[in-house]
């Protein structure tokens, strides 16, 4: 069975391709008996009925018109009851026979507010289609003329459905899973690991990797490694370099996907200096589904910038890097990573997955608070 996970939600195969499309066609045979040479005005409810009214419209081959409406009622997995003001609407519908579509009605409210407005709008006849009803919540006395799909009281997603903005572009529906993951087989942890210039992520990377037995992935070293073997990814990141532009995000999660696969029967893997941006991360995700695995922890090693400058400059000082002895540049560095990484946070926050650690103390005192978030 296919899981997905959609920021802290796993949800599994519910209702197939084919049994929607098998539904949509008998209720469009239904709405041609009752509809044909009456030219009715389709109202579809945005966002969600986008892919249920471009399918039905398909199947109808009577004269009929279509138009859009947008009301909001959902709020995470729970319907706010709160309806909005109708948006969107500026057909004349006085004397007209309206089919209003919706993507699914559960309580009922909003088809309730919708079919008020459309009554004192002159509307001759109005009607309601459906692709999901739940018929265990719904509290109106209003019919629901036509009905695709009957539902138990499940949260679901797909085919115009969403949860908190995504999942509406899958092409089957999915219902919520009393699961938390969607690892399978194999159990891995996987980290990404954050943390500034002078951080000490390098060597509590190092620790990490030994501990746990993980397989510490550093994009530096895995682009580094992909031009040495010459290899057809090595050979296109090189030739960006040579531009001296940067290495696309496909090119860098290809590798890290050759990566994955030379090390599938691993504990792990430590995510290092990659993703830097929401986009990658939404990219590594979806890397990992397709894998059966997910990111489990987001560990951010926070220092205060006055601690880490002086940590780069005596590293500077040992080193003899330049580059770790100007402190504007250092600065500079240092609220370059502050600007990017925010985004980060809370992205994996939202997951619950970010996990803030306190970075400074001895090398040992750090990692042992890396470990007591990953043991428990």
């Amino acid at each position: 069975m296919e899981l997905i996970k959609i920021y802290d939600k796993v949800f599994e195969p519910y209702i197939s391709e084919e049994t929607i499309d098998r539904a949509i066609t008998d209720l469009a045979a239904k709405l041609h008996i009752d509809y044909i040479g009456k030219k009715p005005i389709f109202v579809g409810v945005l966002n969600g009925c986008f892919y249920f009214a471009a399918d039905l419209l398909k199947k109808i081959d009577f004269d009929c018109e279509i138009s859009f409406v947008k009301v909001a009622s959902y709020q995470g997995t729970q319907s706010s009851g709160n309806i909005r003001q109708l948006l969107g609407l500026d057909n004349n519908l006085r004397g007209r026979h309206v089919i209003i579509l919706e993507d699914i009605v559960d309580t009922g409210n909003t088809i309730e507010a919708v079919i008020n407005i459309i009554n004192n709008m002159g509307a001759q006849t109005v009607s309601v289609a459906t692709l999901l009803f739940k018929p265990d919540v719904y509290t109106k006395k209003i019919a629901i003329d036509y009905v695709a799909l009957e539902i138990k009281p499940d949260f679901v997603v797909g085919y115009g459905l969403d949860y908190d903005g995504l999942g509406r572009n899958l092409n089957q529906l999915y219902v919520l899973s009393e699961k938390t993951s969607i690892k399978k087989e194999i159990e891995q942890m996987n980290i990404v690991l954050f943390g500034p210039p002078g951080a000490g992520k390098g060597t509590q990377a190092l620790k990490l990797k030994e501990k746990y037995n993980l397989i510490h992935l550093s994009t530096g070293d895995i682009l580094r490694n992909e031009i040495q073997q010459n290899s057809d990814l090595g050979i296109l990141a090189k030739s960006f370099m040579n531009k001296g532009e940067l290495v696309p995000d496909k090119v860098v999660i290809g590798m890290i996907e050759n990566c994955i696969k030379n090390n599938k029967s691993s504990n792990g893997f430590i995510f290092d200096g990659f993703p830097r941006t929401t986009a990658q991360a939404q990219a590594l995700d979806n890397l990992l589904q397709n894998h059966d695995t997910e990111i489990d922890f987001m560990l951010s090693l926070e220092v205060d910038d006055e601690e880490l400058v002086a940590r780069i400059i005596q590293r500077g000082q040992d080193s003899g890097r330049e580059d770790d002895k100007n402190e504007s540049i250092i600065f500079n560095r240092i609220m370059t990573y502050n600007k990017k990484t925010a985004p980060l946070k809370k992205y994996y926050d939202k997951q619950s997955k970010y996990h803030r650690i306190n970075g400074i103390g001895g090398i040992d005192q750090v990692f042992e608070r890396l470990s007591q978030v990953l043991n428990a």
